[in-house]
Formats: structure tokens, C-alpha cells, sequence
């Protein structure tokens, strides 16, 4: 009898430690993954349209949830709310969110694209930055035409304070633009694009340089507690960035589909983004450090900022390259 109640005991623990064991092994999961799909992230319209998301976590019962963003303004402020665990922006947007207490690590590159321009309507005698000095100017603030648009303006020796900024999304910045209810319009692609080829706005300043790349976000807190579903994740983009990349033609038809576009302007649109490097490279550090200065200056971000710390703790390209990301440092 002794030696029966000893080998159960045995059996006891033995089964208790490969409990135990397989509680330690076994990666958390949340119980719904939610992130954004957005018109300047084409690769969300990519993944969402052939639900590699979905197939990715089907066995863990784990359901995807998409929301809509139409800016990197309200995409961080869905991940700050925790109403996303993972949202697409412009860098610059995501370095002043961060400055701001928005606690989130950029961890893959989506895309460069040149995606800005400041438009006027098609009969507006407008044809240079200096010009807007004392005008009404649409853009959507926290987003990168907004960012971009200050940037402009302090090249050409102003500041806002010197023009009349009217907070409007991208959508309600091409109606205002072409009604003549503003004079111009810090406007984000495809929406600019579409602007110019059906109601013939003019697109009167281009700088590259003053365009940010396309950053996948996740909240600090969901980074850490899950690292495996963000890694996932992140694999599932890169098979949609070489599917993009491969397949261009396809890229268009299903971008046109999405949000609803002539092929032409799809064409156009997708003509201006990059997809070849997704890790955040030296030059991407550079562009954000070449356009931090415009934030503070502009009264965005505290005076007393570290702008290397807040560098420091935004980017983290742990994920990316656990999941063997092409690294073409420039």
C-alpha cells in the first residue's frame, strides 16, 4: 500500500513539471489581435485582402479585428487608446507621438514613399510656398502632410503663425482645396493624386527629402507582454512586402479595388512608394534627427526633450530581424 501511494505521488509530479514546463514554453497569446489598414499602407490592403492574418492564427483561435485609419494622427491615437495593438504612420508622426507620451516602438518599415505635395486648386494664381504667407492651408494635424507642410513653411523663412492652419482629415482638405474654401492643401497620396488627374488641382511644392517613411507601430506594453504574435506579424508583412514587389500589376488592381480608384491614379499612387528595405536604416535615423528640429521650433514637443532618447526607445528592430529582414543599410 505504501509503495502504490508512492508511485502515484510519483506520477503526480512528474505530470505536474510537464504542466509546469508547458506553461513556461508556451508563448501568450492575446485574445484578439487588433491593428489598422490604411490608404498610405498599401501592404495592409495586401495582407487584409488575402487574410494572411487570419490564416496565421487560425489554429490559435486567436480572431483579427481591422480598423480603418485614415491618418497617421488617428492611427496613433488608436494605438494610445489601446483601440489597436498594432497602426501604420508616417515616422516623423510616430517620433512626436512618442515625444509625447505615447508610449510605442516603430518595428518595420512598410514602405518609402514620396507621398506629399502642397496642392492648390486648378485656378488658384498660387505657384510657390513664399506666396502662402498670410492664407488658409488645409492639413490634417500629427500626420506627415502636416509635418511636412511646417517643414515647407520654415524653408521659406515663416512659421505657422505666419499662415492660418485649418485642421482638416485628407478627405475634407481635397473637398476644401477644390471648393477654394482654403488656398492650399498639405495633401497625402492617393488622395493628392486623385485631387490633380480628375479635378485638376496643382501640386506646388515636392521635396522628398521632407517626406517620412511608412512605420508599422506597436504599443510598448503589447511588444513585451506578446513578442511572438508581433514577430508573426511582422512575418506575415514581409510575405506581402516580396508579394508586392513581385507582383506590381496585381498590387494596382487590388489597391484600385480597396479604396475605390481608376487603375491610372492606382498606377500613379503606387509609383511613388518603395518597398525594398524594411528595417530602419542610418539614413532613416538621419531623416527623422533632420526633422525633429521643425517639432520643437513649432512648439510640439517640450523644450527639454532628448531627442536621442526618444530615438532610442522609438525604434526597435528586434522583430524585424528575428524574422531575417533585408537590412540594405544606406
Amino acid at each position: 500500500m505504501c509503495r502504490f501511494i508512492k508511485k502515484r505521488f510519483v506520477y503526480v509530479i512528474m505530470i505536474l513539471g510537464l504542466m509546469l514546463t508547458a506553461d513556461v514554453s508556451a508563448a501568450p497569446l492575446p485574445s484578439e489581435l487588433s491593428l489598422d489598414y490604411a490608404p498610405y499602407n498599401p501592404l495592409s490592403l495586401v495582407v487584409k485582402k488575402f487574410n494572411w492574418l487570419e490564416d496565421e492564427f487560425k489554429a490559435d483561435h486567436v480572431p483579427v479585428r481591422w480598423v480603418f485609419s485614415l491618418g497617421s494622427d488617428l492611427a496613433l491615437k488608436y494605438l494610445q487608446a489601446d483601440s489597436v495593438n498594432i497602426a501604420s504612420s508616417g515616422s516623423l508622426s510616430s517620433l512626436w507621438s512618442r515625444a509625447n507620451g505615447n508610449r510605442l516602438n516603430a518595428v518595420y518599415v512598410f514602405a518609402r514613399a514620396a507621398w506629399v505635395s502642397i496642392v492648390v486648386s486648378r485656378d488658384s494664381p498660387i505657384n510657390s510656398v513664399k506666396e502662402l504667407k498670410g492664407k488658409r492651408i488645409a492639413a490634417e494635424p500629427g500626420s506627415d502632410p502636416y509635418f511636412f507642410l511646417l517643414r515647407a513653411l520654415r524653408e521659406a523663412g515663416m512659421h505657422k503663425e505666419d499662415v492660418v492652419i485649418v485642421p482638416l482629415s485628407h478627405t475634407e482638405g481635397r473637398a476644401a482645396v477644390e471648393l477654394n474654401r482654403v488656398d492650399a492643401w498639405s495633401a497625402g497620396i492617393p488622395h493628392c493624386a486623385m485631387s490633380q488627374m480628375e479635378s485638376g488641382s496643382r501640386a506646388i511644392y515636392r521635396n522628398v527629402l521632407f517626406n517620412s517613411y511608412g512605420v508599422l507601430n506597436v504599443s510598448e506594453d503589447f511588444a513585451g507582454k506578446y513578442p511572438q504574435v508581433v514577430s508573426r506579424v511582422i512575418k506575415v508583412y514581409e510575405r506581402a512586402r516580396k508579394w508586392s514587389i513581385t507582383h506590381p500589376d496585381d498590387l494596382e488592381a487590388i489597391y484600385a479595388e480597396e479604396q475605390k480608384l481608376p487603375l491610372p491614379i492606382s498606377r500613379v499612387v503606387l509609383g511613388r512608394y518603395d518597398f525594398s528595405n524594411p528595417v530602419i536604416s542610418r539614413n532613416d535615423i538621419r531623416v527623422l534627427r533632420e526633422g525633429y528640429p521643425v517639432l520643437k521650433e513649432e512648439k510640439l514637443v517640450r523644450n527639454n526633450t532628448d531627442v536621442d532618447k526618444v530615438l532610442a526607445d522609438l525604434v526597435n528592430m528586434s522583430f524585424a530581424n528575428n524574422q531575417g529582414c533585408p537590412c540594405m543599410d544606406r
